[in-house]
């Protein structure tokens, strides 16, 4: 390591910034969000300095840099456009023990600024010893998208529950394997969905437990998106890397199923047209079953849950076994393989409505509302269609709307697979056969279609 990692306490401390341009400004941002009491010595000051001056909320001396500044400081930072005082304030510091930070001059510097993850009292700091900024920021944003952004409120209630813990268990190993079930278990999430009181009523509850285990398990039903791994929500993402069984269907992607913890157990219960790896009453009992025995229960869908995912149906036995659950949404099929396509669902010149529409119903029919479904400036999207095409189209044809309506048929959208067919009411069924095309495919019916050829931007094959 070129630098020691270390975080300084300047809360009411005093604290110098030379310098009063944007930078500087910067600099004292940061001083101040760490509660530093800090001057900033310049001949005049930008705006947001000025600001601050004005508000009573930092020093101000207007005159360049001199050395007796140095009196009483704790930290001095140098943010002019001048090496020559730069230096000077890097030497006057050096000579007094002063730990200095000379912007975008690490030879000059004791500390150097990391880039910052801040969920306080949670704070994670990244630095590339002044190498590469720009590269150090980067890893940050990686690291903003899996670090909920109410872990510190997780942090403050393991602070408050710090001496109680440790006065539970006597050895570091019990209170480190209690915290590890704690920090990942059902009463993280309750923080992390807002259920503070919960959480902390739950910790209680378990802390006074004669074997201090945490309560049953949790079941997360997520929506995993259409296919791209890169559309699942920040949300779904951390919860498929905790969960101890993952449930999943068909139509999850094997890109998103690889994003799922490691050693997790997988049960797949996907359904396929007249075979059905586990019927739905039996995924609801296992759900049950499984969160019962304690285990935080993933239930991973391919696009939303609630949108023909059978979820709520799901949540219903849920809700009436007592099993403590919480929904992701997804970005759905139609939004996704949609956007993937070139075809905007809704457009001012062609349509004014959207309609989801499943093509498969309970009874095994594809009997709809044709009247509401073939009405102009409208867009349908059918899910689970395929096998029905002939059906719908006959349908829609025979309640007004024109034959030469387009259609397109998206198949494994949003992934590398995806294809899409575009046809017409009249010439679908043939196109269907000829193509050999097979689930998971979306139908997308309407005048919207017609912008594919000049909007498609997703060419996996090219």
């Amino acid at each position: 390591m070129e630098y020691l990692p270390i975080f300084l306490a300047v809360q009411k401390k005093h604290c110098l910034v030379v310098g009063g341009g944007e930078v500087a400004a910067r600099k004292t941002d940061m001083l101040k969000r760490a509660g530093a009491a800090v001057t900033v010595v310049a001949p005049e000051l930008v705006t947001s300095l000025s600001d601050l001056h004005d508000r009573g909320e930092i020093q101000y001396v207007a005159a360049r840099f001199s050395t007796e500044q140095l009196d009483g400081m704790t930290v001095v930072i140098a943010a002019t456009d001048d090496d020559t005082v730069n230096r000077q304030v890097a030497e006057a510091a050096a000579s007094r023990n002063i730990p200095v930070n000379v912007v975008d001059r690490p030879a000059l510097c004791s500390f150097v600024f990391p880039s910052i993850i801040d969920r306080s009292p949670i704070v994670v700091a990244i630095s590339s010893a002044g190498a590469s900024p720009v590269l150090a920021r980067h890893l940050r944003a990686k690291l903003e998208t899996i670090i909920p952004a109410s872990y510190g409120k997780l942090a403050e209630l393991a602070r408050r529950f710090r001496e109680k813990v440790k006065n539970k268990f006597r050895t570091t190993d019990d209170r480190r394997r209690f915290w590890e079930k704690v920090l990942e278990g059902p009463i993280a999430e309750f923080v992390y969905t807002g259920r503070e009181k919960q959480a902390e009523d739950t910790l209680q509850q378990v802390l006074d437990s004669e074997t201090a285990e945490p309560g049953q398990g949790e079941v997360y039903l997520v929506g995993g998106g259409p296919g791209d791994p890169d559309l699942l929500t920040f949300r779904a993402l951390r919860l498929m890397q905790q969960a101890d069984v993952v449930v999943y269907d068909r139509l999850v992607s094997k890109e998103v199923l690889e994003l799922v913890r490691r050693d997790a157990e997988k049960f797949y219960v996907g359904k396929e047209r007249d075979n059905h790896a586990v019927p739905q009453e039996g995924i609801n009992e296992m759900l049950v079953r499984l969160a019962k025995e304690g285990k935080r229960v993933l239930r991973l869908k391919g696009g939303d849950p609630f949108i023909f995912g059978r979820g709520g149906e799901e949540i219903e036995t849920l809700a009436a076994e007592g099993v403590p659950f919480q929904v992701v949404p997804g970005i759905t099929a139609a939004a996704g393989c949609a956007s993937y396509s070139g075809i905007p669902l809704t457009h001012r010149d062609y349509s004014q409505s959207v309609v989801f529409v499943t093509g498969h119903l309970k009874d095994g029919t594809v009997d709809l509302n044709w009247k509401a479904l073939s009405q102009p400036n409208q867009t349908i999207v059918f899910y689970m269609g395929l096998h029905g095409i002939p059906d719908i189209c006959k349908g829609l044809i025979g309640h007004g709307m024109p034959a030469t309506t387009p259609v397109a048929l998206v198949q494994q959208g949003t992934t590398q697979r995806q294809r899409v067919y575009i046809g017409t009411l009249d010439s679908l069924p043939e196109l269907v056969q000829r193509e050999s095309i097979k689930p998971p495919t979306l139908i997308i019916v309407g005048e919207v279609v017609r912008l594919h050829d000049k909007l498609n931007w997703f060419n996996p094959q090219s």
